[in-house]
């Protein structure tokens, strides 16, 4: 039973967060395109792989972004240059992995569009 409630939890979060942030609608429509074009072009088994563990980390290092500004905000709603930085290295987290990401898609994806 604690098994089932913890996997309860976890989608009520990652529903949570899909709901609550825009940024987390915008990786999930990005990995929903990347999905259909990566059925049409018939990528490989290991680019599959490289795909599937991409959205992971992503869609990961998103959730784990919103938490810990969440966490942030209910600390202390106030201005606060600390909890800026937290905020904003945390965000950044989430671009570098987005980034990276992007850049290993157009490695797979280029040569098979041009």
């Amino acid at each position: 039973m604690k098994l089932i409630n913890s996997f309860k939890h976890a989608i009520e979060g990652l529903i949570s967060a899909a709901s609550a942030e825009e940024n987390m609608k915008v990786h999930f429509i990005v990995m929903l395109c990347v999905i259909v074009l990566g059925i049409i072009v018939k990528l490989s088994e290991m680019e599959w792989i490289i795909c599937i563990m991409l959205f992971g980390i992503v869609i990961s290092a998103e959730i784990f972004n919103t938490a810990l500004e969440r966490a942030m905000d209910y600390i202390n709603d106030d201005y606060d240059e600390d909890i800026k930085f937290i905020k904003d290295t945390s965000a950044a987290a989430v671009l570098v992995a987005a980034v990276a990401s992007a850049v290993i898609g157009l490695m797979i994806f280029l040569p098979k569009l041009l």
